[in-house]
């Protein structure tokens, strides 16, 4: 078909505005800061995590902003974790569920899911299962916002956290359909979409959420500083302490205990990332994101604003 000839089926009454809507990135750069009160009381929060490190690295403040401010947090470990970690592959996992123990811990997680699929094997399973799993447990939890890896995510190399961003993508929209796994309403469950989604990224992203997590970074350090079985935190400062004393430096920020220097490292080098951002928001810590929020309800405001009495 000519290019004219299918400009032609457009709709004349398609305006240029409808047409810059249907690329719309979803929105403009909003800055979220701490809301008072508990705003979030009632709803559900899911982090989804690929491995065991990944919110404490990008998402830790959002995650304790949005519990703070009143949301149930909940969490998915989507592997085991077993090529990350000290060791041989058995202690490399145990080591990782230590780690994912302390999290619950730290966040004061209601439940982790550990779905235990092979780390960077992912690309390997068949997607519907994933997502099907992930369906269920939208529903079970009846779940408001989730935190994960950016589906759209530029340059990711690691499989396991593409496959399962996009399995989520599709979960948290199909959970809400009447038709899909009809086996799950029969043990009780019912439709529910997810409503907010908050997606990260190692590397380039569209970015329309910048969130403020000043008020959070301690407990972002307390998160990684469980982070030991694979750094770039937990114990790394204590060791670097250590093997520069053997060498006859000190570094001051490491301060003069194993505590002080594990969390001070984490301060400096793994939250770097976060004051770059911060920096160029005018504020002191910051994470991004792509935020997707609830679809407006075009209809419904229309009638607000303008039906009358008959």
């Amino acid at each position: 078909m000519h290019r004219r000839a299918l400009l032609s089926l457009i709709p004349a009454a398609l305006s240029a505005q409808q047409l810059s809507k249907s690329f719309d990135s979803h929105g403009p750069v909003v800055i979220e800061k701490k809301r008072e009160g508990r705003p979030r009381a009632g709803q559900v929060v899911v982090a989804i995590q690929p491995h065991s490190d990944d919110i404490p690295i990008f998402a830790a403040g959002l995650y304790a902003k949005l519990i703070d401010e009143g949301a149930t947090p909940y969490m998915i470990r989507v592997t085991n974790d077993d090529m990350a970690g000290p060791g041989n592959h058995a202690e490399t996992v145990t080591a990782n569920k230590r780690d994912q123990d302390a999290l619950d811990r730290v966040f004061g997680i209601k439940k982790t899911y550990d779905l235990n699929y092979n780390n960077h094997m992912m690309d390997n399973i068949a997607r519907s299962e994933l997502r099907q799993r992930f369906i269920f447990l939208f529903r079970l939890l009846k779940a408001d916002i989730v935190i994960t890896y950016d589906p759209t995510g530029h340059y990711e190399e690691n499989p396991d956290h593409y496959v399962s961003s996009a399995c989520v993508e599709a979960a948290a929209w199909m959970a809400g359909g009447a038709k899909d796994y009809p086996e799950h309403f029969d043990a009780g469950l019912k439709p529910h979409s997810v409503r907010e989604k908050y997606y990260f990224a190692r590397f380039q992203q569209q970015v329309n959420r910048v969130i403020d997590i000043a008020p959070w970074v301690e407990k972002k350090i307390d998160a990684n500083w469980e982070n030991k079985a694979q750094g770039p935190a937990g114990e790394t400062g204590a060791l670097l302490r250590k093997k520069l004393a053997a060498e006859g430096k000190t570094l001051p920020i490491l301060g003069n205990d194993d505590r002080t220097a594990a969390r001070e490292y984490i301060r400096q080098f793994v939250l770097d990332r976060d004051r770059a951002i911060g920096k160029e928001h005018g504020l002191q810590y910051a994470e991004q994101y792509h935020y997707i929020g609830p679809e407006p309800d075009e209809v419904g405001d229309y009638i607000k604003q303008n039906a009358r009495p008959r």
